[in-house]
């Protein structure tokens, strides 16, 4: 039995969040690293076109779930500063954390943190 999991997921989802939530997590920091000495510079139109892809990804793998509505995409047209597109992939951010407080939690019958996968 999972503890503090109130909700399942599948196991291509689970992949999907594996298989990018390090990029994310490191892009995030990166960006926030370049953010904090230039926040009102503009990011290059490469920098939008690369986190882009990683945010369609986290996108595609977060519909249906509460937050999806707020995921927003960096503007490729306006180029957006560093300070609104950390402000964005910290929207990102907050909506895996809550994916994973919602379908990861402790299964005693295991003694082990896991996803409660949909069976």
């Amino acid at each position: 039995m999972i503890n503090k999991a109130s909700q399942s997921i599948s196991i291509k989802r689970v992949e999907a969040y594996d298989s990018f939530f390090e990029v994310f997590s490191h892009l995030y920091k990166e960006l926030k690293a370049l953010g904090s000495k230039k926040p009102a510079e503009t990011l290059s139109d490469r920098k939008v076109k690369i986190v882009n892809r990683l945010l369609e990804d986290i996108r595609k793998m977060m519909e249906g779930e509460p937050e999806y509505k707020y995921l927003d995409m960096l503007d490729s047209e306006m180029l957006p500063q560093y300070s609104d597109a950390i402000l964005i992939l910290s929207q990102y951010e907050g909506a895996l954390k809550g994916l994973k407080e919602r379908c990861y939690g402790y299964d005693s019958s295991e003694h082990e943190h896991r996803w409660n996968v949909e069976k």
